[in-house]
């Protein structure tokens, strides 16, 4: 089912537990969804039916038992297509975000993340399109925005702003100049 999209969740509510001052990803399953306009759906086994995952404004400082959490709530969490992880206190990209294949809107935002390194663990979501990491420490690093666009060329929004063609073309010449910085000299002299 991994490819395919279940109606259930297609146009399901998401599944919120921003604003809740979670600390751990245990702790978050102590606590109940809020509950929006519309009603979540749930099955026969009390999980919910969504395809939006949202932790924003917790204080989270990682991700550890990700998976247990998520497949405590959610029935099918292979269908998740938008995790909010924003203003949290997370210093890294945890690899377990990888995992969610069907990722399309990723936020990070907010966070503690220092290292722009830590950005080339997404290579590994080919479908994500939206990403945010507007205010971490990370940010203030020389060529912030093209590394982060040739490192995912995919993506049709960084940082809540459209990526143009040119955007991309800019990113891609960036990153040509960066591989040569990085690569060692080669002395001819013998």
């Amino acid at each position: 089912m991994a490819g395919k999209v279940n109606k259930d969740t297609m146009y399901a509510p998401p599944l919120d537990l921003s604003f809740k001052c979670i600390n751990s990803m245990t702790g978050a399953m102590a606590e109940e969804p809020r509950t929006g306009l519309r009603r979540l759906q749930h099955t026969p086994e009390g999980k919910v039916c969504s395809r939006v995952l949202r932790l924003n404004n917790n204080i989270l400082p990682d991700l550890s038992g990700f998976n247990e959490a998520i497949d405590h709530f959610i029935k099918d969490t292979s269908q998740l297509s938008w995790i909010d992880l924003s203003f949290n206190d997370l210093s890294t990209i945890d690899n377990v975000l990888t995992q969610y294949k069907n990722l399309r809107v990723l936020y990070l935002h907010g966070n503690s993340i220092i290292t722009l390194g830590e950005v080339d663990k997404l290579v590994a979501l080919p479908n994500l399109l939206s990403l945010t990491l507007h205010g971490n420490p990370m940010e203030n690093e020389k060529g912030y925005r093209n590394y982060v666009m040739s490192a995912l060329p995919q993506l049709k929004t960084l940082d809540f702003s459209a990526v143009t063609k040119q955007d991309q073309v800019t990113a891609a010449i960036w990153r040509r100049g960066f591989n040569q910085q990085k690569r060692p000299k080669r002395n001819f002299d013998v």
